[in-house]
């Protein structure tokens, strides 16, 4: 086995034990309170570029804003803190992600070209450690700003969503502190 399918194998080892950790701990990172409040569920996100984490990460990220006790869900490497004119506190561990994606070696796409084919692609994981702004200081306060906007009163509603939900004809009641379908009621 090559050194690329050994360090792929450890990352998913890696991931895979963290879960199974928080499983045996009775955490399941995916399962929150309804309420924003009380458990900063949004979806983790680069606190620079804002873009959002997907697949696996998610998870991981969830998992490490419970253990850590964070606030924020905002997440950076330790080069975009520095960037940002911030430093990650010292003695501040990191939590390891990984960045899936496909590329074309260059003598793979002129063979193809060359043999009026479709180029093959080699998929390829790469391992990046993170920082939740919450283990940073110094960052500008545009990424460490904690969002919360409270509950969401009934004029503040979506008004599309809301004509959406009345036309549909199903029977949905909101509040309390479950978000769920009962069948044996037949409503939402």
């Amino acid at each position: 086995m090559g050194v690329g399918h050994e360090n792929r194998a450890n990352l998913y080892a890696e991931v895979t034990g963290r879960v199974i950790a928080e499983l045996e701990q009775g955490r399941l990172p995916w399962v929150q309170p309804w309420d924003a409040a009380a458990c900063g569920c949004a979806m983790p996100a680069n606190a620079v570029t804002g873009r959002r984490y997907s697949g696996i990460n998610v998870l991981i990220l969830w998992a490490a804003v419970i253990e850590g006790r964070y606030a924020s869900q905002r997440w950076l490497t330790f080069r975009q803190a520095l960037a940002a004119g911030g430093n990650v506190r010292r003695g501040e561990r990191g939590t390891t992600i990984c960045y899936a994606d496909r590329f074309t070696p260059k003598d793979e796409a002129e063979r193809a070209r060359d043999e009026d084919r479709e180029a093959r692609q080699l998929a390829f994981l790469k391992r990046f450690t993170v920082f939740n702004v919450d283990q940073c200081e110094g960052l500008p306060e545009r990424l460490t700003a904690v969002e919360y906007a409270g509950p969401v009163t009934e004029a503040d509603r979506i008004p599309a969503a809301h004509a959406l939900m009345e036309a549909c004809g199903a029977d949905i009641r909101i509040g309390g502190g479950e978000a769920y379908y009962s069948p044996a009621g037949d409503y939402v």
